[in-house]
């Protein structure tokens, strides 16, 4: 009888311990997936700063009177189509990141044909609210590499703990799956940027 009650409090401990390992387990990859959510509604924080601050450009560069009419047409388009693809944090995968990727370097590229074009322009250069307006762009396109690098990590950290033993099978009961971050494309190193 004594060994009967000695088995069934050895079974009971391990179920025990058993059961705060998986509630351990899966609140920590909880922790880490709202992590990445929370990273991730910082990349779209800094692509909206960036969308933003174009109309202030656009109306500071429309006070001279004969500039190119078309850069800031383009420049328009391009903000419209990149201000339309949001992905939440609920839809990242690589195919969201893909279809924003490509509005917000096309975004960063009518900016670009706007600076080269203001270029010409001396009393629009010179313009105090003009350069306020570059020096405000400069800091966003800070903020969104450091934004996508903090992403970049935050990933790594959740799908390390998503695919390492022994917490890839609470991932797998729970239906935790790996996430994908911001990979290098062929060419990534002539990425668009804003450029000053």
């Amino acid at each position: 009888m004594n060994s009967k009650r000695s088995s069934g409090y050895i079974v009971a401990g391990v179920l025990i311990l058993l059961g705060i390992f998986l509630m351990i387990t899966y609140n920590g990859l909880v922790k880490k997936e709202e992590l990445v959510k929370l990273q991730w509604n910082e990349v779209q924080n800094a692509y909206q700063r960036r969308i933003d601050f174009i109309p202030n450009v656009v109306n500071i560069v429309k006070g001279q009177a004969n500039f190119e009419q078309t850069t800031l047409q383009q420049l328009a388009e391009a903000r419209a189509k990149a201000a339309a693809i949001t992905v939440s944090s609920n839809e990242v995968n690589a195919d969201n990141f893909k279809q924003q990727l490509a509005a917000q370097d096309g975004l960063a590229a009518a900016t670009n044909r706007l600076l080269v074009t203001v270029e010409k322009y001396p009393d629009l250069q010179g313009a105090a609210a003009f350069k306020g307006l570059q020096t405000q762009l400069e800091g966003t396109e800070r903020r969104i590499k450091v934004a996508r690098k903090d992403f970049n990590d935050a990933v790594q950290v959740y799908n390390s703990s998503v695919r390492s033993f022994p917490t890839k099978i609470v991932a797998g009961i729970f239906g935790f799956k790996s996430k994908d971050g911001f990979q290098s494309d062929a060419g990534a190193d002539r990425a668009i940027e804003i450029k000053f």
